[in-house]
């Protein structure tokens, strides 16, 4: 995952982390879906309301307590101190753990760029990708809703680095580990038993 800071007449960052179910990184107007930038034109940057939860934005940006990796770099599965990590459910995190070992072995390194975040981070994800791509049904296939979101319940990775991706998926049920959506080559979850079968990938975000 890259962030970066973008010139501008406003002080508020607009390195806007589109991670639900697409690990998209959006910077100024340009949606970048892991290794492919494609260029989208952004919405007005206006707040939207989340029924219950007040305004939530550029105003609520997420923090390294709301599992946000800091300033874009990659975690490994031993940064425990992270909130992003720690906060793994912990049959994930030892599987995690256990694959990095035979990993190694081939010279690849699990580049962990989002990994458990908080229900407040995972709405916000979603208020800016409306307010982004213009439309709730555009949204949805890239951010999955807080309440259904793997990441809220710390049951889903998405890794950054291609190789370890690659890995993952042709190695990682040995651990039950496996890539759960079709859109998305970094979201891996602890969804099956070990040496079991990957269950049929899902389209997008809506399931």
């Amino acid at each position: 995952m890259v962030e970066a800071s973008l010139p501008g007449p406003t002080r508020r960052r607009r390195a806007l982390v589109l991670l639900g179910a697409a690990g998209a990184l959006l910077f100024g107007g340009t949606l970048a879906l892991s290794a492919m930038p494609v260029s989208v034109s952004a919405a007005p940057a206006t707040d939207v309301v989340v029924p219950d939860e007040g305004v939530v934005g550029a105003d609520f940006p997420p923090t390294v307590a709301d599992g946000l990796v800091d300033d874009g770099m990659p975690l490994t599965i031993s940064n425990t101190s992270a909130p992003a990590i720690a906060r793994l459910d912990p049959d994930l995190r030892r599987a995690l753990t256990e694959a990095q070992a035979m990993a190694a072995d081939d010279g690849i390194r699990f580049q962990i760029t989002s990994g458990w975040r908080s229900e407040a981070y995972q709405r916000w994800l979603m208020t800016e990708a409306i307010a982004t791509l213009g439309s709730e049904e555009a949204a949805r296939e890239i951010v999955a809703e807080a309440d259904a979101s793997s990441h809220v319940t710390g049951r889903a990775v998405d890794i950054g680095n291609l190789d370890a991706q690659e890995w993952l998926e042709e190695y990682g049920r040995g651990w039950g580990l496996c890539r759960t959506y079709a859109n998305e080559s970094w979201h891996f979850e602890r969804a099956t038993s070990p040496g079991g079968d990957c269950p049929t990938m899902k389209t997008d975000a809506r399931g």
